[in-house]
């Protein structure tokens, strides 16, 4: 019986059924030729048939594992199989003769049912030969020949099965006299099979069996591919619970993943879906589809991934994720967008917008909460010894990792609603003038540097306020002193700096050194105004005595309440120091140059003991609690353990 919903063209009546009134016309020498040749091809297609169903009858029979896993009919230099697939051809033109000619003949039912024995051969073939050459295929070495292959293909098995003729009798001493590595010949090898097979079957009528096995066998392999990269089912509710360490795990997979399925796992699957179901039509639609069959679900559980993360609960330590997330998606777009470009694709190419759109948004919540929380810093807080203030490290760090994905943000940010900050506050005039022409760009983006400044002044208006609070002024100075001069430090040895520009740097450093001369006016004073405003003036005795009673008395007491501020930074806390010990030294070593004659040596301080005095004030050693409120907590633990 012919097989349901395949062929029955084969059993269409003839349009013309002969009358049994009259006897048949006699046949013609043509007709009676053609008979003979379509017997030949049938015979011919019996003998093959009925061998290689017989061999491999045998074969499943075997007890030797080794002959399951064969291929004998495409081996070596595929003799056997152009002979196969000739007899295949040569059958099929014989029922079509037949069909037209002798639609109720005996031969047609006997042509049909060697047909379908020749067809559970090929499909029995064309899985052992995925199977078989498993590590040939992989999509690695299908993207990277896949010129060769998309050529061969296309020039190769375009129309017929006598191209396949010509290319399988000396394929493989060919390729090997061009030195294509053994894997590389392999995987061409193997993809020309799969292609005359596919062709094969496809042309008589069994193109849905060999979808069902191609697609069956590669979607396998693909979905182990990505479960092997870490892409997995998950419910949104099971990300939910989950600790935000295991889910950046997963993040970091996913970033991985994304890479190598776009680059050449769903890349190379295209590739070879093009290759085996030669992309014109009707090959073209069975390879479209055979293409999203295989790719569809993992395409759409690797691209869904973010989405569900966006919609986590949002905190400032998941920004850098969510952005290297945006970024994947973004770099890669291009690719996604080319190889899902098939109509029946188009969800998968949602899928991945709505993904990034939502990552978009997520940052953008992440930053309006992020400059909540600085504006929300009480403002009590300070830093034992004025220096720098944990809020001042934890943010500026953040804006500097937050400048190293200033190409994405200017995406995301692009309408986001600026804040009321004067572009001279933020932005230099740095233009690169193109030395070949006379083209001037200005680089910084004008949202994001912005964006930036603004934070910044939020961090140093609060961090006015906290010097308020501290009891001593030239302390209050020297904490300012210090948090501008890691903010100017930060931004200079980072993008920050290619952000705000040279003139936002100049004012800053200005204002640092402005909060330095403060400090030492107020700090010293009144070391300094305990000797004559003239040092060499003639005074008496008892005068240049008391004066260096006051000096050492108030010289001692301000060494000793500043051994334990701080500064930070070596090189600001040397220039502090030495621009210190220089005003006082130069003017005390004039007075004691002047009066040094008959005082007595217990109430004085010689001028080089004043130098080595100095060193030691400023690095954090001594009790420093005079001068501050209270203790400083660590801003961004606080910050965590709010979450």
């Amino acid at each position: 019986m012919p097989r349901k919903g395949m062929r029955s063209i084969f059993f269409k009546p003839s349009p013309n059924p002969p009358r049994h009134s009259l006897p048949p016309p006699p046949p013609s020498p043509l007709r009676t030729f053609s008979e003979t040749l379509m017997q030949e091809n049938i015979h011919t297609a019996e003998s093959l048939i009925t061998k290689w169903d017989f061999y491999n009858n045998n074969i499943n029979n075997s007890v030797n594992p080794h002959h399951s896993n064969s291929t004998p009919l495409f081996s070596g230099t595929r003799q056997d199989a152009k002979q196969y697939v000739n007899a295949v051809k040569g059958l099929q033109s014989a029922m079509k003769y037949l069909v037209a000619q002798e639609p109720s003949s005996a031969d047609l039912l006997r042509a049909q049912s060697l047909m379908q024995i020749a067809m559970k051969t090929l499909e029995r073939e064309f899985h052992q030969i995925l199977k078989a050459n498993r590590n040939y295929l992989d999509p690695e070495t299908v993207s990277n020949h896949s010129e060769t292959v998309s050529n061969r293909s296309s020039t190769d098995f375009r129309n017929s099965f006598s191209d396949f003729d010509e290319i399988v009798l000396d394929d493989e001493f060919r390729l090997a006299g061009e030195g294509v590595a053994d894997a590389e010949r392999a995987s061409m090898l193997a993809v020309n099979d799969l292609k005359a097979v596919a062709d094969c079957m496809i042309s008589t009528g069994y193109g849905r069996e060999c979808v069902r096995i191609y697609v069956l066998v590669r979607k396998s392999i693909v979905d182990e591919a990505l479960y092997h990269l870490g892409v997995e089912q998950l419910s949104f509710s099971r990300l939910q619970k989950m600790d935000w360490d295991v889910v950046e795990l997963k993040i970091k997979h996913w970033l991985n993943a994304v890479k190598v399925a776009v680059g050449t796992l769903f890349n190379g699957e295209r590739i070879l879906c093009d290759s085996v179901f030669a992309a014109t039509a009707p090959e073209k639609r069975i390879a479209e589809s055979s293409f999203v069959e295989i790719v569809r679900d993992g395409a759409m559980m690797l691209f869904g991934f973010p989405e569900m993360v966006a919609k986590c609960k949002k905190t400032p330590e998941k920004m850098f994720r969510t952005l290297d997330m945006y970024e994947a998606i973004s770099e890669n777009w291009p690719q996604i967008e080319s190889i899902f470009s098939f109509e029946s694709t188009a969800n998968i190419r949602t899928q991945a917008v709505t993904s990034l759109v939502k990552l978009g948004d997520a940052v953008r919540t992440m930053l309006s909460d992020f400059e909540s929380a600085i504006q929300k810093e009480p403002c009590k807080t300070t830093t034992p010894g004025g220096g720098v203030h944990s809020l001042t490290r934890y943010v500026l760090n953040y804006l500097s990792l937050l400048a190293d994905y200033s190409g994405v943000l200017v995406d995301i940010i692009a309408d986001y609603p600026q804040s009321p900050v004067p572009e001279s506050f933020y932005r230099s005039t740095i233009v690169h003038e193109d030395s070949t022409s006379s083209s001037f760009s200005t680089l910084p983006p004008p949202a994001i540097s912005e964006r930036i400044a603004w934070l910044i002044l939020v961090v140093l208006c609060k961090l006015d306020v906290k010097a308020e609070r501290y009891k001593d002024v030239a302390l209050s100075y020297l904490f300012l002193a210090n948090n501008m001069h890691y903010v100017v430090e930060k931004v200079r040895k980072s993008n920050l700096g290619f952000l705000l520009g040279e003139e936002w740097l100049a004012k800053h450093e200005a204002k640092t050194k402005e909060y330095v001369a403060k400090y030492e006016r107020v700090g010293w004073s009144s070391v300094l105004n305990s000797l004559p405003e003239n040092p060499s003036a003639d005074i008496t005795a008892e005068q240049a005595k008391a004066c260096f009673v006051s000096f050492k008395a108030v010289f001692n007491k301000a060494c000793e309440k500043q051994s334990g501020w701080i500064v930070p930074d070596p090189k600001l806390r040397d220039e502090i120091k030495g621009t210190i010990a220089l005003k006082l030294v130069s003017k005390y070593g004039e007075f004691y140059g002047k009066n040094n004659v008959g005082s007595d040596s217990v109430i004085r301080i010689l001028p080089e003991d004043i130098g080595k005095q100095v060193s030691d004030i400023l690095c954090g050693i001594g009790d420093s609690s005079r001068g501050s409120s209270h203790p400083s907590t660590t801003w961004s633990s606080r910050r965590s353990n709010g979450r």
